[in-house]
């Protein structure tokens, strides 16, 4: 996909901190998998503090996103494609 703006997506949390998102996926979502800065998620970059949370909720990836000048919001994108890469990556850094 690559620019968010073009995606079909869901505000989950507005002007959050990093660490807000953090906690609410952990709390919010059965499964998550926290990754570094940089990591590609929709081959989009995610930046913040980490451990950066992304959760998984059946066919639905919910990622912080900072826009710049505009703060940092918590999406949530349905892709089924992107939520099977990630829960693969998950089973590997388990190994």
């Amino acid at each position: 996909m690559g620019c968010v703006e073009s995606m079909n997506y869901e505000i989950v949390l507005r002007d959050a901190t990093f660490r807000e998102s953090r906690e609410y996926v952990r709390s919010n979502f059965k499964e998550s998998i926290d990754v570094q800065p940089g990591f590609k998620v929709f081959d989009v970059h995610v930046i913040g503090l980490p451990p950066i949370a992304i959760g998984l909720d059946g066919d639905f990836v919910i990622f912080p996103y900072t826009k710049p000048c505009h703060g940092t919001f918590l999406l949530r994108v349905e892709d089924r494609e992107e939520a099977v890469r990630l829960r693969a990556l998950k089973k590997v850094s388990r190994a």
